[in-house]
């Protein structure tokens, strides 16, 4: 059973997930200092419990598979929110489904969702990101995928690393790209900044508490007709160009593919 625990507020952990972990033989989780704490206000200090962190993860599946196959109940945690979502857990249902067990979650808190929908940013389309590399070619080519993202993109992110990563985000996407920042999700300081990458890079440095990014669609590039770029064309010629700069500029200037420019160009120069 995957159980989602509280973000902050732990008044947020619904009944069933306290009847879940009350009824595990096995609690399997990221931290079991973390989990201990938990398990203690509910008055459940007796559940066994199993680190279940990324470096253990595959090794612990093992012992989950065999608490399952004694018959045994295992409630899955991770630190905060939903197991498996940027937390340790999709290897472990793997192997679990692999050995013929049934999987099933006990939904409840989720720092993406939460801060999704406070956003004030398109819902009906999102991708979680996660935490992103924090640095080398692998964070360019990530930030670089989220330049033409058509989706909502919520991104997790260390507290000291905030204003960085808004830096890195303005730069490739521009600064008016539309963003949301929240902090202490269902805590009692919990905040959400709203605005552009630019104002958020320049406002925002370094906050307190646990953070999401949340990040605005790019906007949708409409290719202008044929006409258009056959008078753009013209002008450029006009203007000096040769035909060669003239659909080079064009091009850029209207991001289409300059083989579909070329295209036009030698189209209107044998009608011409």
């Amino acid at each position: 059973m995957l159980v989602s625990t509280p973000i902050g507020n732990l008044g947020d952990l619904s009944p069933r997930a306290v009847e879940a972990l009350a009824s595990a033989d096995l609690v399997a989780c990221e931290d079991t200092r973390h989990s201990g704490r938990l398990l203690a206000h509910l008055g459940l200090r007796d559940r066994q419990l199993l680190r279940l962190d990324r470096h253990r993860e595959v090794s612990g599946a093992e012992r989950v598979v065999e608490v399952l196959a004694r018959g045994g109940r295992v409630a899955v945690v991770s630190d905060a929110g939903t197991p498996a979502v940027s937390d340790p857990g999709h290897r472990l249902v793997e192997r679990i489904v692999e050995a013929g067990y049934e999987v099933r979650a006990v939904p409840g808190p989720s720092a993406a969702l939460a801060a999704l929908v406070v956003s004030g940013l398109p819902t009906d389309r999102f991708v979680v990101e996660g935490f992103l590399p924090r640095g080398g070619v692998e964070r360019a080519e990530r930030i670089g995928e989220l330049v033409a993202e058509s989706r909502t993109a919520v991104i997790f992110e260390s507290p000291h690393r905030v204003g960085e990563t808004l830096t890195d985000l303005a730069e490739a996407c521009g600064p008016e790209r539309p963003v949301a920042v929240s902090r202490e999700l269902t805590k009692l300081h919990e905040e959400t900044w709203r605005g552009s990458l630019g104002d958020a890079a320049a406002e925002l440095d370094e906050l307190r508490g646990e953070v999401v990014i949340v990040l605005g669609p790019a906007a949708e590039i409409v290719r202008p007709d044929d006409a258009t770029l056959v008078r753009a064309l013209d002008e450029a010629v006009a203007a000096g160009r040769s035909r060669r700069d003239a659909v080079r500029e064009v091009s850029a200037r209207f991001d289409v593919p300059r083989n579909e420019v070329y295209e036009l160009a030698t189209r209107r120069s044998d009608e011409g």
